[in-house]
């Protein structure tokens, strides 16, 4: 990132002794995760390449401050996941034909257990399109990227109640969905 590490200050608060982490160190601290949590959501190396660039140049252009108390790897996750979201959205409404590309199973045993999970994964990715935004974040944040309820609710400054019925009816809303894509699929 250059020779130079780029602080992102926080003005000083009375008692506050806490470090601020430079942006290098935030980088290169956490960008293996972020590039991970955006290749889980939009399953192609260069789409997460593409969100982790823009994660990490947002929080440099917005001089997100990010304490060593605060939570860094949640808020990057979460930045992630929700950049994925958006980029496949941009995508499906501009190149439809990409996100329903054909996967034709082979007929060998390993090929086709491959074949069918990896159109089982792009099928999840259509039905998480589909979903409000919150219900998709939540989702990704807790089956993607194995965060617990509470963890997500710390994040999103809700309640771990609120998250588990959230979590509930956004499964049962993908079961629909994916019940609808498997039907056309036959």
């Amino acid at each position: 990132m250059g020779d130079h590490a780029i602080t992102l200050l926080k003005e000083p608060q009375s008692g506050a002794d806490r470090m601020t982490p430079t942006f290098d160190e935030l980088f290169s601290e956490h960008h293996k995760k972020v590039l991970l949590a955006a290749y889980r959501v939009t399953g192609n190396l260069q789409d997460a390449e593409d969100v982790l660039q823009s994660v990490f140049l947002r929080l440099l252009k917005r001089r997100k401050y990010l304490n060593s108390g605060d939570n860094p790897a949640g808020y990057l996750s979460k930045a992630a996941i929700n950049a994925s979201i958006d980029l496949l959205r941009s995508k499906r409404h501009t190149q439809t034909d990409t996100l329903n590309e054909e996967i034709h199973p082979s007929s060998l045993g390993a090929a086709d257990s491959e074949a069918r999970q990896a159109e089982q994964r792009q099928h999840l990715r259509e039905a998480l399109l589909t979903l409000e935004q919150h219900a998709a974040e939540v989702f990704a944040l807790r089956f993607f990227e194995d965060f617990s309820n509470v963890e997500i609710a710390m994040l999103l400054d809700t309640s771990p109640n609120s998250i588990a019925v959230t979590l509930h009816r956004t499964r049962t809303r993908l079961q629909e969905i994916l019940g609808e894509l498997e039907g056309e699929n036959r």
